[in-house]
């Protein structure tokens, strides 16, 4: 199995991170075809997800996000693919603070 590992650093806060997070989890669930189960606790979250030759997840700290997946052996060979599209989606998501798909999508991101 191939495995991504990624951790992006942050300064949002806990509350804002989980908001975040839940976002990337309803997106996966629904573009993705991808099922999502969430363990809160007091000072992290940690998202599940997975189909079909995908599984892993996602730690939110009030400083951190750490995604980790394995890939099947089918999925393994667009391994680079996906990590580059999940790396440009989680920065695009923590810098703008907004879905990037959205604009894809022609629609408009949360206002603040």
């Amino acid at each position: 199995m191939a495995d991504i590992h990624m951790v992006r650093e942050h300064a949002l806060g806990l509350a804002a991170a989980r908001k975040i997070a839940q976002g990337w989890a309803k997106q996966v669930e629904d573009r993705l075809d991808m099922t999502c189960t969430c363990e809160s606790g007091h000072d992290e979250d940690r998202l599940h997800f997975k189909r079909a030759g995908v599984t892993g997840s996602l730690l939110v700290t009030k400083d951190r996000f750490e995604l980790d997946a394995k890939l099947g052996l089918l999925v393994a060979a667009f391994r680079g693919r996906i990590e580059a599209g999940v790396t440009k989606y989680l920065d695009e998501l923590l810098t703008t603070g907004q879905d990037p798909l959205d604009k894809l999508a022609g629609k408009k991101g949360p206002t603040s």
